[in-house]
């Protein structure tokens, strides 16, 4: 089925009915335009500066695992899991040895997952999702259950869009969501319950809700932009993740069944990846002292929008544009070499000498969801008259490994990451930027929830690593003798 999808006419909410098309700004400046950065101010705004940086070679001395890895880059082991399986190396006598990537969700490879739902041309996403909640494939009846679960919980709450948090000025669509999440406390009769039906109807909640909510987000400051009023198609609780995202996302334009297949491949791709990674462990942190479930899913989502997490699949694609947009000669390996160059040496780019895509804490020599996304995304370029683009991004992936091993030294193995291809593969989809984020957020929901209830059902025990203090003590001085 390639027909496009026609939407129903939906119904439209104007200014006075939403705060998502409203500007209320703060009129009262932050303290360092308020009141200007003086001398007297120098010690509160720089003084971390000067007290905050540890001598590199404390960290040795303490045997500090800082970010929680050791000294060969592995992750420090601070747990066990069932859920999902990051393979990247392997450890023999003692030290790190490259291997292929692999990902198993459940024990499941994720290339079986993605293969068997596509071979059968079915939405493989909520299967995924049942199958990290659950511990185990679903039946047929099963996962319609498990779907209308979900599809039962598209629909917003009651009012809840006159309260919905304002996109408008907010930069972020990361940040709207953390508060869409909290907002959804207040409308749940025992928010704090941790029960596990409470535990499993929140997830579906969030799985169900949280799409629409981003796409609103987005369509809510598209609509102000273009001094519109905010049309919101009726929840459909028969719709796939995938198409419910799209839904709202192309309006009247519609999407095809092939273009919601591929951004469900995308969604399964993204369900999961290991309790170490950031936001992860930031949901088992969290999780761990007991916390309401929308707490958890909010801190999580907070970790998630940092660049160099989550937010790293958005600077890729920025990445890539701002390449294309300076390499007159895209073909050209010394000139796309060349302007990498400059990306490294911080005289590019973002000047954080950072190449987006590359790299990745456990993978060595693949990543297997980078793998798939590129086979993908090579097939849609074609389709779109893409192929140019597409032959750049494989030359950054080929020529950028080597150029960060002599410009940079680093000389750990460097592997191609997802999120190399996926703002690719969004934009080929119509998907707008700020977009790019929320929708990982969205697929990995179903990954935190296996993970929160793990943490809750399990070990039961917060976590609580140590901190050194290396300062000496220092006398009290009184208020009249400090210079």
């Amino acid at each position: 089925m390639t027909d496009t999808i026609k939407k129903d006419a939906g119904y439209v909410i104007s200014r006075s009915q939403t705060s998502a098309l409203t500007n209320i700004a703060d009129a009262y400046p932050m303290p360092s335009v308020a009141l200007g950065l003086p001398p007297i101010a120098e010690q509160l705004y720089d003084g971390m500066n000067r007290v905050d940086k540890v001598p590199p070679e404390l960290y040795s001395r303490y045997d500090v695992k800082r970010g929680l890895r050791n000294a060969d880059g592995s992750g420090v082991l601070v747990g066990l899991t069932t859920i999902s399986n990051v393979h990247g190396y392997n450890k023999i006598d003692g030290k790190v040895v490259p291997d292929e990537g692999d990902l198993k969700y459940r024990g499941y490879h994720i290339e079986d997952l993605v293969a068997g739902s596509q071979a059968e041309n079915r939405f493989g996403y909520e299967e995924c999702a049942y199958l990290l909640l659950s511990g185990s494939l679903p039946s047929k009846p099963e996962l319609d259950d498990f779907k209308a679960r979900i599809g039962s919980r598209r629909q917003l709450p009651e009012g809840y869009l006159a309260l919905f948090p304002r996109r408008t000025f907010s930069p972020s669509i990361m940040n709207v969501l953390q508060r869409a999440t909290l907002l959804f406390y207040a409308f749940d009769e025992n928010p704090d319950d941790t029960s596990p039906v409470h535990e499993i109807d929140v997830a579906l909640s969030m799985l169900g809700r949280w799409p629409r909510v981003a796409s609103i987000a987005h369509a809510a400051f598209k609509a102000y932009e273009d001094g519109e009023r905010l049309l919101v198609p009726p929840a459909r609780e028969d719709y796939s993740m995938a198409e419910t995202i799209l839904d709202v996302l192309r309006g009247d334009e519609g999407f095809t069944h092939d273009e919601a297949m591929l951004l469900d491949i995308m969604l399964m791709l993204h369900a999961e990846h290991g309790g170490g990674n950031n936001s992860t462990f930031t949901t088992r942190v969290l999780s761990s002292s007991g916390t309401d479930a929308y707490s958890a899913y909010a801190g999580a989502l907070g970790s998630l929008k940092g660049p160099k997490h989550g937010g790293a699949n958005y600077k890729a694609g920025e990445m890539i544009d701002d390449i294309c947009a300076n390499v007159s000669d895209w073909s050209s390996d010394d000139e796309v070499g060349a302007y990498i160059e400059k990306i490294l040496n911080r005289k590019a780019f973002d000047r954080t000498g950072l190449i987006y895509g590359l790299g990745h804490a456990v993978y060595t020599i693949t990543d297997p969801r980078a793998e798939i996304v590129k086979r993908y995304a090579g097939s849609l370029a074609e389709k779109r008259g893409e192929l140019d683009k597409f032959e750049l991004i494989k030359r950054v992936e080929r020529l950028g490994p080597q150029l960060m091993r002599e410009v940079r030294g680093i000389k750990k193995p460097i592997s191609t990451n997802i999120d190399m291809y996926t703002g690719f593969i969004y934009t080929m989809l119509g998907i707008p930027q700020d977009m790019f984020t929320p929708i990982f957020a969205i697929a990995r929901m179903a990954g935190w929830a296996a993970h929160r209830m793990e943490e809750l059902y399990g070990p039961a025990r917060i976590i609580r690593p140590a901190y050194n203090s290396y300062l000496d003590d220092q006398d009290y001085v009184e208020i009249a003798k400090r210079y």
